[in-house]
């Protein structure tokens, strides 16, 4: 039976936050929902894997000797991001700087995120 386009965006987000560094890996059935919302809403597919990857940056480039942050639990720890991002989107050549400066630290999820926002 062929995937809908929900179902396919659902799969997307929930695969990409599986492989963000920093999450637990695990998806639970309010992250599902989070996802379906998303879709449901119409936010765009490249605004949340924007969102994922502005999270690991900013997790990531940290000031040394900062006190290690937990793991990720949850979906809806990117939310503040996606609302940040929808109210104002980035500009393409800094996430093209972030993408190159992740991807050492996060390859798998680097190359997973095509950040060509339109």
């Amino acid at each position: 039976m062929p995937q809908t386009d929900a179902a396919r965006y659902i799969a997307r987000v929930l695969e990409l936050y599986r492989r963000t560094p920093g999450t637990s890996g695990r998806v639970r059935p309010a992250d599902r929902r989070l996802a379906e919302t998303l879709g449901s809403r119409q936010v765009p597919l490249v605004l949340v894997e924007t969102a994922l990857l502005l999270a690991v940056a900013r997790r990531c480039f940290r000031p040394p000797g900062a006190v290690p942050l937990p793991a990720i639990a949850s979906l809806h720890y990117f939310m503040p991001l996606v609302d940040e991002l929808l109210a104002a989107p980035p500009d393409t050549t800094y996430l093209d700087h972030l993408r190159q400066r992740l991807a050492p630290l996060a390859p798998r999820l680097v190359a997973l995120v095509d950040h060509r926002l339109t």
